[in-house]
């Protein structure tokens, strides 16, 4: 034996540990290899989880934008289409009314030519302000 303690020829109890922490070492390598491939598949299947859900969000707002416009032109939109058709109707009438004035036969002494003519009461309240 030397003087370190360490001789040149172990025993066998020693070669047996040896050999021993020789397959630990190996098995926690492997465990540790496989818990980082572990780690490789859980965040691609994560990454695939985030872009799965960012489609879902996506196609929601798409959804509740086409909510949005149908109940616009629903409430908004056609009640003023409606509206707008119904006063261009009323002017068109009101225009050709206008025109006829000339060929009544009570054009000079005619109280719907006279109203028209003079400024309407919103009218005078405009200028006076």
């Amino acid at each position: 034996m030397r003087d370190d303690g360490l001789s040149l020829n172990p025993e066998p109890s020693t070669l047996k540990l040896k050999a021993t922490m020789d397959w630990t070492s190996i098995i926690l390598a492997l465990i540790t290899l496989f818990g980082g491939c572990g780690w490789l598949i859980d965040r691609k299947k994560h990454r695939q989880e985030i872009e799965s859900l960012k489609a879902d969000n996506r196609q929601k707002d798409m959804n509740l934008s086409k909510d949005y416009v149908t109940e616009w032109r629903t409430y908004i939109a056609e009640p003023l289409q409606r509206e707008v058709g119904e006063l261009r109707a009323e002017v068109a009438q009101l225009r050709h009314a206008i025109q006829r004035i000339a060929d009544c036969p009570h054009s000079g002494n005619c109280p719907v030519r006279e109203q028209l003519a003079s400024p309407t009461r919103q009218d005078a309240r405009q200028s006076n302000r």
